[in-house]
């Protein structure tokens, strides 16, 4: 299934885990210093609202004045564990792109607002990247190259698996469940 970014909430919240998806359009890349910045912030690029926002910092080479995507792996989303919720609260976030997964906290926020997490493969970086239409330009680039927020136009980006979905489904949850059940019969 392709969703196009931005995407809206009937869309988001018919995604369920386990669906594979890509990604055609619209996406923003965010790690620690953009949630930071963002969240201390009051003006922000107006990017953010509703967005599909990856957990990257991606490798980025300057040709002709234009800035390409060299590499585009996923970051561990985890480490933004205390900043999720809050942004996907403020800014209406719909779709996050990480690995991983994340908190309890950011999968209430998600069911609350209408936003998924699709999982992206570690090691995948040079194939996300051709997924990259365009670069269509960079804020807080005073951040440094894996900091800043980019701005990219994509088409068929992934695949992703909905590893979070906007009812509350996590497949995080499903296998640590499935990994207690097999230990309690084994009684490791």
């Amino acid at each position: 299934m392709i969703i196009t970014s931005p995407t809206d909430e009937r869309t988001v919240r018919s995604l369920r885990t386990g669906q594979t998806v890509y990604v055609s359009g619209s996406l923003i890349t965010g790690r620690d210093k953009v949630h930071m910045r963002a969240l201390s912030s009051e003006k922000v690029p107006k990017v953010l609202y509703n967005s599909t926002l990856f957990h990257c910092g991606p490798i980025m080479k300057k040709e002709k004045n234009k800035w390409a995507v060299v590499a585009a792996g996923p970051t561990t989303s985890a480490r933004l564990n205390d900043l999720e919720a809050e942004m996907i609260r403020r800014f209406g976030i719909k779709v996050i792109i990480g690995k991983g997964g994340m908190s309890s906290d950011v999968l209430e926020a998600m069911k609350e607002n209408g936003c998924v997490y699709l999982a992206a493969i570690g090691g995948a970086a040079v194939s996300l990247a051709e997924c990259v239409t365009e670069t269509k330009g960079v804020e807080w680039e005073d951040l440094g190259m894996a900091e800043a927020m980019w701005l990219f136009s994509t088409e068929r980006f992934g695949p992703l698996v909905v590893a979070m979905d906007a009812n509350g489904n996590s497949i995080y949850d499903d296998v640590n469940s499935k990994v207690n059940e097999t230990l309690k019969r084994y009684q490791f």
